[in-house]
């Protein structure tokens, strides 16, 4: 299944990409492309895994996208060193444990660079304070390996050992951020490659100034590192969990210009022309910012057209997509007003399809 998954084909890979994208927009005349390489091997800090029971044998199972083909998981080459160690030593471990084994379909792990894990276990049954206590001694097993926390997760029942989160640390330039990542929230998967979409968003907006609005913060993680370069900043976000961490992140790295509110970005454009009140806002006078930059990071499905008359308005646009086709969509709207300035690729997620990339565009 992972023959493909070997650092001799990862140039050959970026290359299929750099052309497929070059040729996606060339109706542009965009700038030559910046291209930000992943590690080839164990860049990913996040995988999810379904378990399959097969007599007193236990295993993971992935699916073919397109067949649904499963296939046995004994190593995943592109997760982190640390989920690869925790996937060998859990099923060892429960294994002859039924309470923690018995209608276990899913175990997800999220890790970090500074070597913190994140074990959530899925069940087709209800967790008791027998789970519980099995659960506090494979978490003590598993401490051996890192710094770990569990949570196992049954029909409306979220038992947490002993926290639902870690902590990251990422470098950018030479100065370190802390982010605060929850279990079942967003989070860029691939660290070192987010860390070069940090710097580059860093380095576009050098010395920039006046304020900053991003739409779909999530946790902040663009928000804090690009701080430096702006007044204030004021992030919007919907969820209100990747709210609470946001909020908490700009306190763990002592900043102070920035402000996060809970809105979606067609609930902003309202607020932002005066055609609804939010209690949300109350505090908020969105007349003293300057509109002059705004970042977004939308979904897959890219930007809406409210969302496309919204962000047309401000002078800088940073644009970080997952998705070249929607952004492809919406750069024919967006260039009818503003120029591509930079343009970038950040290979996330080697050995696949996507391609995760970045434009800089200024009003004509």
């Amino acid at each position: 299944m992972f023959s493909h998954i070997h650092p001799d084909n990862y140039q050959a890979q970026l290359d299929k990409k750099s052309q497929l994208m070059s040729q996606l927009f060339a109706e542009f005349n965009l700038p030559a492309p910046e291209v930000y390489t992943s590690e080839p091997l164990h860049y990913r800090q996040r995988a999810e895994f379904r378990v399959w029971h097969q007599g007193d044998d236990l295993y993971y199972i992935m699916f073919n996208s397109e067949t649904k083909q499963k296939f046995r998981v004994e190593h995943f080459p592109v997760a982190s060193i640390l989920i690869n160690q925790a996937m060998t030593t859990l099923l060892s471990y429960i294994k002859d444990k039924p309470t923690l084994r018995e209608r276990l379909f899913q175990v997800d792990f999220l890790s970090t660079l500074t070597g913190e894990l994140l074990i959530s276990l899925l069940y087709h049954k209800p967790l008791d304070a027998l789970w519980q206590t099995q659960a506090q001694a494979l978490k003590a097993h598993l401490s051996t390996l890192a710094k770990v926390d569990i949570i196992g997760r049954a029909r409306k029942q979220k038992l947490i050992i002993d926290k639902d989160y870690v902590y990251e640390t990422l470098q950018v330039a030479n100065k370190k951020f802390h982010y605060q990542q929850v279990e079942n929230s967003f989070t860029q998967p691939n660290a070192k490659v987010n860390e070069k979409m940090l710097l580059w968003a860093q380095q576009t907006t050098a010395n920039k100034g006046g304020d900053l609005i991003e739409l779909y913060c999530g946790n902040g993680n663009f928000s804090i590192a690009l701080a430096q370069n702006f007044d204030r900043v004021l992030g919007t976000e919907i969820a209100k969990s990747s709210v609470h961490s946001a909020q908490v992140n700009i306190k763990l790295n002592n900043i102070n210009n920035i402000d996060i509110v809970r809105m979606s970005s067609e609930e902003f454009s309202q607020a932002m022309n005066g055609e609804r009140e939010f209690r949300r806002l109350a505090g908020f006078d969105l007349r003293s910012y300057q509109y002059d930059t705004v970042l977004v990071d939308p979904p897959r499905a890219g930007l809406d057209q409210d969302s496309l008359a919204l962000v047309s308005r401000f002078t800088d646009i940073i644009y970080i997509s997952c998705n070249p086709h929607t952004l492809a969509d919406n750069l024919k709207t967006l260039t009818q007003t503003h120029k591509v300035n930079k343009f970038a690729l950040f290979d996330q997620f080697p050995y696949t399809d996507h391609i995760e990339c970045g434009v800089y565009l200024t009003r004509r």
